[in-house]
């Protein structure tokens, strides 16, 4: 039994043996020139032979041969099947033979039409079997490129603005004998801090207006303040390179944060941490560490002057705007930037975060653009404030405010970027015209008074006009028919 098996096998090798040789002797009894039937035969061979070497073996066929014979209702010779009929003695050679020419020329034929669709793609121009193949595909006798097809663009629907009840000046508050570059008020909505180029902190009773305290200690014009809700301290930081920590139980400096190589022109503090962050003229953020006054991370990648900073308690933690043109969304845990915006053509002065939703405000003077967190997805933007915008805010029934450096105010809606209210600041009494500028604002904790700090030296406090209506004060909201600009 064993003599008769091994017999079949050298008879299975001599026959494959004999093939080879023929084909090889074929190949190369032809003359030196070429012919195109030759060089198709050749093709052949190779394939065949390279198809026996890699693919008879294996278990699966790839799937572009697959496809093919499918799509063909061809039956192909599998290696188990081989293997059986060699095992009982079958006529495994001619059933290889045959199968490996069909196999062949689809294979041949599947490599003409990638070399048609690479010269196609190669002229820009599709050949005819592409354009014929084309037209089976969807039904028509016609074939129609890619770039010319109608394709029916979804309808843009502007987004109708919320009614808000127009805002009106309050009260007048002085004090101060220079212009006031910060605000903040504090966690209880009992009182507000304001600081001034005049290098006094004052607080102030946010019911009344009246003065409650002034504090000393800067010996350059105060640029940020920021009231903790932790803590009973007051950050403020100014162009003397210092950032304070004031304890609001003894009215005096108990921690300073040295570092800055230059003036610090705002700061701000984490909701949830203990971490404090200023940024300025040096071009870089610095995160300090609240209670050890020791430097957390530099957060350096601006190339011009930090002019706003803000904090939340997700990623992006931090939030910087600068001179340079860019904001930047920073991951506060590694001290790297996560994201670079650079849409602004002027300098960022300004970044107002919302309340409750998930996303934020910046502007410059060329614009005010809305994004969304976490990646800084550009979300649209507020045309229509002509002006060098210092200062943005947001309240919580999605009215966010922009004031310029020549005075003008704008009131926004949040969801549809429309500007429902445009006015001009009062200039106090006895003041020059050049004087009518707005450099910081805040909301209230309500919500329901705006605070501005003014270049006439004063502190003004707006409400909403509580008599006004839909009636008296209808939204005159007119949305163009084109597409709003995105960039």
């Amino acid at each position: 039994m064993a003599s008769t098996q091994h017999r079949e096998g050298s008879v299975e090798l001599r026959t494959l043996a004999r093939a080879t040789v023929d084909s090889t002797r074929a190949l190369f009894n032809g003359s030196s020139v070429v012919q195109n039937d030759a060089l198709t035969e050749s093709q052949k061979v190779k394939i065949a032979a390279k198809y026996r070497a890699e693919y008879l073996s294996s278990f699966n066929l790839p799937r572009s041969i697959e496809q093919t014979a499918n799509s063909k209702q061809t039956q192909l010779v599998t290696a188990p099947q081989v293997r059986k009929q060699i095992a009982y003695g079958g006529t495994s050679t001619s059933i290889i033979q045959t199968n490996v020419e069909e196999q062949v020329q689809q294979v041949l034929g599947s490599m003409r039409g990638k070399e048609q669709k690479a010269r196609a793609k190669k002229h820009k121009t599709p050949t005819r079997e592409l354009v014929q193949a084309a037209a089976q595909r969807s039904g028509a006798g016609e074939y129609v490129p890619a770039g010319q097809q109608i394709v029916r663009k979804r309808n843009y629907e502007p987004v109708k603005p919320v009614w808000h009840a127009p805002w009106k000046l309050m009260r007048v508050i002085s004090g101060h004998i220079g212009w006031v570059r910060a605000l903040a008020v504090e966690p209880g909505n009992q009182w507000f801090a304001s600081g001034s180029v005049d290098r006094t902190i004052k607080i102030w009773d946010l019911a009344s207006g009246t003065l409650k305290l002034t504090l000393t200690g800067h010996i350059s014009p105060v640029r940020g303040l920021a009231v903790s809700g932790r803590h009973p301290y007051l950050f403020s930081c100014g162009e003397d390179k210092q950032v304070k920590c004031w304890d609001l139980e003894t009215n005096k400096v108990v921690r300073q944060y040295h570092g800055h190589l230059s003036g610090v022109y705002t700061l701000a503090l984490h909701p949830t941490l203990d971490v404090l962050v200023t940024g300025g003229r040096d071009s870089v953020a610095r995160v300090w560490d609240m209670r050890t006054k020791q430097q957390i991370h530099v957060l350096a990648g601006h190339r011009g002057t930090v002019a706003t900073v803000a904090c939340q308690d997700a990623d992006p933690q931090v939030i910087t705007g600068s001179m340079d043109s860019t904001v930047r969304l920073w991951d506060l845990a590694a001290g790297k930037s996560m994201t670079t915006l650079t849409h602004h053509k002027k300098a960022v002065r300004s970044i107002a975060l919302h309340p409750s939703e998930f996303g934020f405000a910046s502007a410059s003077s060329d614009s005010i653009r809305q994004w969304r967190c976490p990646r800084g997805d550009f979300v649209q933007s507020f045309d229509g404030h002509s002006s060098i915008v210092n200062t943005l805010s947001v309240n919580s029934d999605g009215v966010m405010f922009s004031g310029g450096d020549d005075g003008s105010m704008r009131f926004w809606d949040w969801r549809s970027a429309y500007c429902f209210q445009q006015t001009e600041t009062v200039v106090q009494p006895g003041s020059l015209d050049s004087e009518a500028g707005i450099f910081c604002s805040t909301f209230d904790r309500t919500g329901f008074r705006l605070i501005t700090g003014e270049a006439d030296k004063t502190i003004k406090i707006w409400k909403e006009d509580d008599e006004a209506t839909e009636e008296t004060h209808p939204v005159d909201f007119r949305p163009s028919l084109s597409r709003r600009l995105r960039y």
